[in-house]
């Protein structure tokens, strides 16, 4: 069986001056970085005293679901002879806070739009997200449902 590593680095850069001598005295401020890629600036989400101008973990994990299925449907659809001339996605996740403080994720629904050069292979296509469902690394990876809905 085959392995695959990947490596991130992870800063926080939201020290204001007292470090986390309070919930309120730091910034959730942070970034993403892997060797030879731009930085992916970090923060919480809005409702936990983020950054709303800089990506939160939550997001990134709705995209990564939303890319893993599209990189194995357009690699599917180049196999099968269906012709993609275009392709957007409008995920959506769900996460629901928990009693204790935590939360997670209750599902995220793929929304992918795809154009066809013949149209008459919306079928065909529609099976292919199946699979592409089936294959993706991430959404075999997590522990609550990732439904898609596609349009041709």
């Amino acid at each position: 069986m085959k392995s695959h590593q990947y490596e991130v680095s992870v800063t926080w850069t939201g020290n204001t001056g007292t470090g986390t001598s309070s919930y309120r005295a730091y910034e959730r401020a942070h970034e993403v970085r892997a060797d030879g890629k731009p930085p992916i600036a970090g923060s919480a989400d809005p409702g936990f005293r983020g950054d709303a101008a800089r990506w939160n973990p939550e997001e990134l994990l709705v995209a990564s679901l939303s890319q893993c299925h599209m990189l194995w449907f357009l690699h599917l659809c180049a196999v099968e002879k269906v012709v993609v001339t275009a392709y957007e996605d409008s995920p959506l996740g769900t996460m629901v806070e928990t009693p204790d403080g935590g939360g997670r994720f209750e599902e995220v629904v793929l929304r992918p739009r795809a154009t066809l050069a013949d149209p008459g292979q919306a079928g065909r296509a529609a099976e292919l997200h199946h699979r592409a469902h089936e294959l993706c690394f991430i959404a075999n990876s997590v522990n609550f449902p990732v439904r898609h809905e596609p349009s041709f």
